[in-house]
């Protein structure tokens, strides 16, 4: 492993993406969002991204020159169309746009089309609490699930998060994918020839298997079973047919340089609490989150990403030493965008 501060890592990413293809403040976006994952311990959604990342800026499957195009629709509502680049910067101008328009319309609402991977789903809507707003966010992503019944993935594995401001502490955040188990943990037991639960996906033929091989040309389990299938239905829904994005089975993959751009979509509402509980809305939260807390053994969402926080504040991230080979070539090989 390979010890960084935050702030060289992130300057080590930026050169890696500036490198590859992206703008400067593009980069700085994602870089942002990479190590910001990483220290709160999502290491999916960290670094390790990168190499990904770069190689699809590269072959023009995310344009790493984008820029985000705002249009308002309605008095708070917005359209960002992010023209086939990083979700960040398009997440961005949404978060710099919102908290005004909640303010004064009490709830304010981007859907954002033509998008990307948007990484810790958490950071987005923890940046509004921050401000002082209660914020959802929903994005989908390509195709891994079916409905029940059905054989064919259709629907992404459809992140969702929620985050609210807390009197005295840092926002709770609630942050989940609607998968039971991520594909990553389906394609590490294949190589390392163990058996998988017969609840975490199907076989190509609907049937619940123990083979990662045969779950992998499946389709994953949804979390809770046919109430997170229906929960993910709704965020296909809200992101694919409301804000425009691709459906599921029509988006690429995320994860190499094959196909067109995945043009996934999000959906992002930001509530301003005086708008409807009047001004004690913090408060309120303090006292739910010690009524909780009051039970030694309970575990808020959120509190472990806080734990990981800290740690890295104290002692930096560290990631493997073939990743940071690996992005360290990126930054010394690049010739800029």
């Amino acid at each position: 492993m390979v010890t960084l501060s935050s702030a060289d890592a992130e300057a080590l990413a930026i050169r890696a993406l500036t490198g590859s293809g992206t703008s400067s403040i593009n980069a700085a976006s994602t870089a942002s969002a990479l190590v910001a994952a990483d220290i709160d311990g999502q290491s999916g959604h960290g670094l390790a991204r990168l190499p990904s990342y770069a190689a699809q800026v590269k072959a023009g499957k995310i344009d790493g020159l984008a820029v985000p195009a705002l249009t308002r629709t309605r008095l708070a509502s917005v359209r960002i169309d992010a023209n086939g680049g990083f979700a960040y910067p398009a997440l961005d101008l949404a978060i710099d746009t919102l908290p005004a328009l909640a303010l004064e319309a009490g709830v304010a609402v981007a859907g954002i089309f033509a998008s990307h991977h948007i990484g810790q789903a958490g950071r987005t809507v923890e940046r509004l609490a921050r401000r002082g707003l209660v914020a959802l966010v929903v994005s989908n992503t390509p195709a891994a699930m079916a409905l029940p019944g059905g054989t064919r993935p259709m629907m992404g594995t459809n992140p969702l998060a929620f985050a609210a401001p807390v009197e005295g502490r840092a926002p709770l955040v609630v942050d989940l994918a609607l998968s039971l188990v991520a594909r990553s943990k389906i394609v590490a037991a294949q190589k390392t020839g163990q058996s998988i639960p017969a609840d975490w996906a199907t076989d190509s033929a609907g049937k619940p298997t123990t083979d990662p091989a045969a779950a992998l040309a499946g389709a994953l389990a949804p979390i809770g079973g046919p109430k997170g299938a229906a929960l993910a239905l709704m965020v296909e829904i809200l992101c694919g047919a409301l804000a425009g994005g691709h459906y599921g089975w029509d988006a690429s993959s995320f994860l190499d340089d094959r196909g067109p751009p995945p043009g996934v979509g999000q959906m992002l509402i930001a509530f301003e609490p005086a708008a409807f509980g009047g001004s004690g809305f913090p408060a309120r939260m303090a006292a739910l989150v010690a009524a909780f807390a009051a039970d030694s053994e309970v575990r808020l969402p959120g509190d472990r990403r806080l734990a990981n926080r800290e740690r890295a504040r104290l002692g930096g991230i560290s990631i493997l030493t073939e990743l940071h080979a690996q992005i360290n070539k990126l930054a010394e090989d690049g010739v800029g965008p």
